[in-house]
């Protein structure tokens, strides 16, 4: 009897196991665009250009209005699977990707045989590079259901910043975030100011209208993930619109 006892124990324990892991997953379904070599990805409504150079790389995707929550998700990593219980002919066992949310699939109000029509609200959709999206997919599927997860962004070196704009006018396009990947508020200081808060403007671009030119600059970073730190005169008073600015500084969590 007690033999018995502890199997059931030991049952009950599995399944209570299992059932939180399925908790940690969230369903969706999943596309491709770019190209079998990804460079259709390039650019994209987060801002981050060449995404070679600014460290995300093929890895990415673009994401319903849903997911994207007007550029809050912007670097944002996410581990997907194909889901095989819905799917298992489309899917590849096993296959999984980790990507970065690069850029926003547009909503389309059409039927969803028109792969447009998924990234509409409030489906949750990942349109991924080719490359990464067939890891997990059969390509005659064309679209496929998804598990997904956020997962900790790994990346090398640290967080850099772009200062574009002109003027009275800063526009700062924060990149290669690791952690949480995703930018919650930012402050910028200028040598013969205080902290002045900034707004984003478009997807990771935060801007500022105090004319800081021939001040160093320095940014105060809180992610989505709660982590704060402080980059101090990440840009010399020599700066120019259109440099980036590399640190040795980065997110862990």
């Amino acid at each position: 009897m007690a033999e018995k006892l502890l199997a059931l124990c030991a049952v009950a324990v599995l399944a209570a196991r299992l059932a939180l892991a399925a908790a940690d997953w969230s369903q969706a379904t999943a596309t491709f665009y770019g190209g079998s070599d990804g460079s259709g990805t390039m650019g994209g409504a987060c801002g981050y250009s060449n995404l070679y150079d600014q460290g995300y790389g093929l890895d990415n995707a673009a994401l319903s209005q849903e997911l994207f929550k007007d550029g809050a998700a912007c670097g944002q990593c996410y581990l997907i699977i194909c889901d095989t219980s819905k799917a298992g002919q489309w899917c590849k066992a096993g296959g999984a990707a980790t990507i970065t949310a690069t850029n926003l699939c547009p909503p389309n109000w059409a039927l969803p045989s028109d792969n447009g029509g998924w990234c509409n609200s409030p489906r949750q959709h990942f349109d991924m590079s080719q490359p990464a999206w067939e890891r997990i997919g059969v390509y005659r599927a064309g679209i496929v259901p998804v598990l997904y997860q956020r997962v900790t962004c790994w990346r090398k070196g640290g967080v850099r910043f772009t200062v574009s704009g002109f003027n009275y006018f800063e526009l700062v396009l924060i990149t290669n975030v690791a952690g949480s990947g995703s930018v919650a508020s930012v402050s910028i200081k200028g040598t013969s100011t205080s902290w002045l808060q900034m707004s984003r403007n478009w997807g990771a671009n935060w801007q500022s209208l105090a004319g800081l030119a021939g001040q160093a600059l320095s940014f105060d970073v809180t992610t989505t993930g709660g982590q704060n730190l402080k980059f101090l005169n990440v840009a010399p008073a020599w700066w120019q619109y259109g440099q980036t600015f590399a640190t040795n500084l980065q997110f862990n969590y």
